[in-house]
């Protein structure tokens, strides 16, 4: 493992070093001077001017975003898993938000964002933010270059975090780290040129996406459940009770994400005006009503509703109106969301019936939340919101409904079997899950040595020193090792 660790270093130095020799090459080389006497050349049209508001917004809005990993993401999980692992799954959030930032900047961004290559890919010209300066970009008129590119970093970042809801409690770190690292490169980063990049497939076929539906959610949400399938149950899963263990942290995480969704949406404008106020609205609607929605519904079938039903009927909500967001108006965004609680409660019950474990639902809420959207947007889109989008099937153009379903299949194919055989293929190479005994322990101890919660006597090394972990735990893991 200390091998494997030292060589992943190791990489990440090598592709740092490569990355900062090619941003030292200007990406076109500078035109000639005219000779002496020879007509000059036509005069340049004049650059576009960048908007200090515009630009003020979309970096608050990345903050925003930002936000919405950790904390909100962190302690949202994080307060849904047993208290054996509360670190680790906030360890996986906040990591994540370190790792992709780096990618992003590596070579994400020019993958998702670059040149096309032929609909499905962007080139490699801008890896190291090579050309992509702090000059307006190919992305926006108003703001610099890097500042789109570090909104949509924030995207990036979010996106393979609300993956690990699905297998919370029982993967290897190690492993985490490697798989985190493929899917966003293989899975996140094409998905992201279909639907947004210059030429993207599913953008040029006239797919409405606003803010993600199905670059974030349905991608996010169908990789879940080929992970819960692939990596399989916890231990007891089914037979034990796994409560949440602290539920005020997770109510404060769907609250910081309900905060940090405003930059999300809203911040998908990328100018401050009308759209945005018009996504800001939509959104908090739409978030309101699809709580509302999940509460009523979980009232009438179980007798009671929750505090954790209605945090996540308002992410539900929020995933809902993601990819309308920039399309409809306030009404419409009601029923998006009203629905959106009712079927992702539905949704995260059905699981129990099918037999797979999705530890934190997040197939029911982003996988299905995601889907409706992105429907949704079929229905309801409206070029009186925006005129730079499309009118729905309920405003006369059925023909969008089908740009929309084409781009829930192709996301839904991408997602499933792209991350379908990353995880086949780590499994064989590294190993998936942690050992029996170290999930047994919880993750906090077996992965990282340390514990959330230290209300006892004693100091933490004794702890940690004095058999925490156990014997068997480390010859477990040991054996483990070897096996792989």
């Amino acid at each position: 493992m200390k091998r494997l660790t030292l060589a992943l270093a190791m990489a990440l130095v090598l592709m740092v070093c490569v990355a900062a020799a090619l941003a030292q090459t200007p990406a076109t080389p500078a035109a000639p001077a005219p000779a002496t006497g020879a007509p000059s050349a036509a005069p340049a049209p004049p650059a576009s001017k960048i908007d200090s508001g515009d630009t003020a917004w979309v970096l608050t809005s990345s903050a925003l975003v930002l936000l919405m990993t950790a904390p909100g993401l962190a302690l949202f999980y994080g307060g849904m898993v047993r208290q054996k692992n509360a670190l680790a799954t906030i360890m996986q959030s906040f990591i994540i938000l370190a790792l992709i930032s780096v990618q992003w900047v590596l070579w994400g961004y020019s993958l998702a964002f670059g040149p096309d290559k032929g609909g499905i890919i962007g080139g490699l010209e801008w890896i190291g933010l090579r050309g992509v300066g702090l000059d307006p970009g190919p992305y926006s008129d108003t703001i610099p270059h890097q500042a789109y590119m570090v909104f949509q970093l924030m995207f990036a970042v979010i996106t393979p975090a609300l993956i690990t809801g699905a297998f919370a409690e029982r993967m290897k770190f190690s492993t985490f780290i490697v798989f985190t690292l493929a899917w966003a490169t293989f899975i996140y980063d094409p998905l992201a040129h279909w639907v947004w990049g210059k030429g993207g497939w599913l953008g040029s076929l006239g797919a409405l996406d606003f803010a993600g539906g199905t670059v974030v959610h349905i991608s996010s949400g169908i990789s879940a459940l080929a992970a819960a399938l692939v990596i399989g149950r916890r231990k007891g899963y089914g037979r034990e009770p796994m409560p949440p263990h602290n539920l005020p942290l997770t109510v404060s995480g769907a609250a910081l994400l309900w905060f940090g969704w405003f930059g999300f949406n809203a911040g998908s404008a990328v100018s401050a005006g009308k759209l945005a106020t018009s996504a800001f609205v939509v959104t908090n609607t739409a978030t309101a009503a699809a709580a509302l929605g999940w509460m009523l519904t979980e009232w009438a079938m179980r007798g009671k509703p929750t505090v954790l039903g209605a945090a996540s009927g308002a992410v539900a909500g929020l995933v809902a109106i993601t990819p309308a967001s920039g399309f409809v108006n306030p009404m419409a965004s009601i029923v998006i969301g009203a629905v959106a609680g009712f079927l992702c409660y539905n949704a995260c019950n059905l699981k129990a019936k099918l037999g797979y474990d999705d530890s934190l639902d997040v197939v029911g809420v982003h996988g299905i939340g995601g889907t409706w959207g992105a429907i949704a947007t079929g229905l309801f889109a409206t070029k009186l919101i925006n005129p730079d989008g499309a009118d729905g099937l309920f405003y006369g153009n059925p023909g969008q409904m089908k740009a929309q379903i084409i781009a829930v299949i192709a996301s839904w194919v991408l997602a499933f079997v792209g991350t379908f055989i990353i995880l086949k293929v780590l499994d064989a190479i590294m190993g998936l899950r942690v050992s029996e005994e170290a999930e047994m322990a919880g993750l906090d101890l077996s992965q990282h040595s340390e514990t959330a919660y230290t209300l006892g006597g004693g100091s933490y090394g004794e702890f940690v020193g004095g058999g925490a972990i156990s014997e068997a735990v480390r010859a477990a893991e040991a054996k483990a090792r070897v096996a792989h």
